[in-house]
């Protein structure tokens, strides 16, 4: 049995939460995706599979950095992607963050008009929980089929 899917979504589900009742993903999520997606990975192409694993995981790490630098997002969401990254792998992980790019603007957008209307906060912080744009990102990558097998 692929164990991929199931990770996936018990990692998106766990992150997304996090977010948005604590403004904050624990490590424990995203080491737990790391580990799963390495776990996998060996199982499905043995000890080359750790290769694909690990790259995924450094481009996943390395996409969203720069705006973690640019302080526009957390240190959490960026070991979240690096997290999907170990979990899907090299190719798909960059189509997940091209997704996971256009469902937070979606999110923001979304956010900032009920903050606007309402005058009220969505989540835990005043910042956006972009765990549930990354999670759903990366399941519909890996749910799509575009994951190498």
């Amino acid at each position: 049995m692929d164990l991929l899917i199931p990770i996936s979504i018990l990692t998106g589900c766990a992150a997304s939460v996090e977010d948005l009742w604590r403004a904050r993903i624990s490590n424990w999520t995203s080491g737990g995706a790391v580990a799963g997606g390495i776990f996998c990975h060996v199982m499905r192409n043995g000890w080359v599979g750790i290769s694909n694993a690990l790259l995924g995981g450094l481009i996943g790490f390395s996409v969203f950095l720069v705006f973690y630098l640019a302080g526009g997002m957390g240190g959490g969401d960026v070991k979240l992607m690096a997290g999907f990254g170990t979990l899907l792998g090299t190719p798909a992980i960059l189509q997940a963050a091209i997704l996971a790019a256009v469902l937070g603007a979606l999110l923001a957008a979304g956010v900032w008009c009920i903050r606007s209307r309402f005058g009220r906060r969505v989540c835990a912080s005043d910042g956006i929980p972009y765990a549930p744009a990354i999670a759903l990102g990366a399941c519909l990558v890996l749910i799509g089929g575009d994951v190498p097998r």
